[in-house]
């Protein structure tokens, strides 16, 4: 899945580790080609669910069937694990030819030149196939190959229990609270519920208030109105429309859902083969519009491919054939309408049979509201600045206005400290 949870590592931290953990002892080095090896395996890791990673396999056992002399090692991990892995193994020399995951792994992987730039690397017009709003440029390159774009916060709802779903704040609140009933209790059932512990679950709310994270020169715009309003809101949701639990993590919301103790949720398309295995009749649609009358702007991302700065000259040319092969119309479609997230690929994006389910047209009209996420590394700061203060806002321990100006506050001396 590609949940935008993010452990809680300072960002200035984490750059500070790569450069000590430059000097380690590589780990899994059965895995990890040095630099100027053109021989072995391609070695690929990825950040991906298990339907999704079934999907890849699916996609590799094709691949392999066209080259049957090739060999193929790959390794899985979570989204935190990957980045620092692989920043470990590639400062070293070693780790894997290819990376995949979510295009926020882009900025500090880019910046400390972990990575190919791969405007330069593949061949030229590769990337006029794709969607233009699966594509990001960070320094002037583009550093990924997407092979599917979405990642945006949705509403997503039991057709059972919210037979037309709302499209208002007022909306939200009174179907919420004809479906919340023993709150608090240990058989509680709940009209809306969602994940108030990371940041990204806020970013919809601050962007439909008029707000933002960065602005145009990566500086943090945290303390603003803005921020206090969609803070104020969420806690709002909460503690006086009343259609919320007291304390919601993902996987809180996630099992409320499952088992039909919460009737609506915001959650991504990487949730959408979750539930419908659960035996929830799905539905999607867009966050309902806020009490200013503005809709929420949930983050749009995309997934995709990106190549060692190690891979070896000679080595590279297998490497490009197969993330050809992984990003190609083919392979983007194989499966994708099960997995809920659209192609990046701009044929396969423009396929009307995708639209043909109602849960994928849903998702499509979602994705219709949303802003792309910054990929620059600024955001990892951004993201480690907004997440306590969000907790303690939910919490009680601070007011919105407290929290959006610690929120700033951190996240500019960490940009600073970076910058030294």
């Amino acid at each position: 899945m590609m949940r935008r949870v993010h452990a809680p590592v300072p960002a200035a931290v984490a750059f500070v580790v790569l450069l000590v953990t430059s000097v380690l002892v590589p780990l899994l080095s059965g895995c990890a080609p040095r630099r100027g090896s053109a021989d072995g395996p391609i070695v690929v890791w990825v950040q991906m669910d298990p339907d999704e990673k079934a999907r890849f396999d699916r996609n590799l056992e094709a691949w392999r069937a066209a080259h049957p002399d090739e060999k193929v090692d790959v390794l899985t991990f979570d989204t935190e694990n990957l980045r620092q892995q692989f920043q470990t193994q590639a400062a070293a020399g070693a780790g894997p030819d290819l990376v995949f995951g979510p295009s926020d792994q882009v900025g500090p992987l880019s910046l400390v030149r972990l990575l190919r730039p791969l405007d330069t690397t593949l061949p030229a017009g590769f990337f006029d196939r794709f969607v233009p709003a699966s594509l990001d440029t960070l320094d002037g390159h583009l550093w990924q190959a997407p092979d599917q774009l979405g990642n945006h916060l949705m509403l997503l709802y039991n057709r059972k229990l919210v037979p037309v779903p709302p499209t208002t704040h007022a909306e939200l609140v009174a179907t919420g609270r004809r479906l919340t009933a023993r709150a608090g209790k240990p058989d509680a059932t709940y009209g809306f519920v969602l994940n108030t512990s990371e940041p990204y679950w806020l970013a919809p709310y601050l962007g439909g208030f008029g707000g933002w994270v960065l602005d145009g020169s990566r500086k943090p715009t945290l303390d603003t109105p803005a921020m206090v309003a969609a803070l104020r809101y969420l806690k709002s949701l909460r503690d006086e429309a009343g259609i919320m639990p007291r304390e919601a993590d993902y996987q809180v919301a996630e099992t409320l859902f499952k088992e039909g103790r919460a009737a609506m949720i915001v959650n991504g398309p990487w949730a959408i083969g979750g539930y419908r295995s659960a035996g929830i009749d799905l539905g999607v649609a867009p966050l309902p519009r806020l009490p200013n009358g503005n809709w929420p702007q949930p983050m749009i991302a995309s997934k995709g491919y990106s190549i060692s700065v190690n891979v070896p000259e000679a080595k590279l040319p297998r490497v490009v054939e197969l993330v050809t092969y992984l990003t190609g119309d083919e392979a983007q479609r194989r499966d994708v309408a099960k997995l809920g997230f659209f192609p990046s690929s701009a044929a396969a994006f423009g396929d009307s049979s995708l639209l043909a389910d109602p849960v994928l047209a849903g998702a499509r009209e979602a994705l219709g509201r949303g802003r792309r996420m910054p990929v620059v590394p600024e955001m990892r700061v951004v993201w480690d600045a907004m997440r306590p203060n969000l907790q303690d806002v939910m919490n009680g321990a601070k007011t919105p206005e407290h929290a959006a100006a610690d929120m700033q506050a951190t996240a500019t001396a960490q940009i600073t400290a970076l910058a030294e």
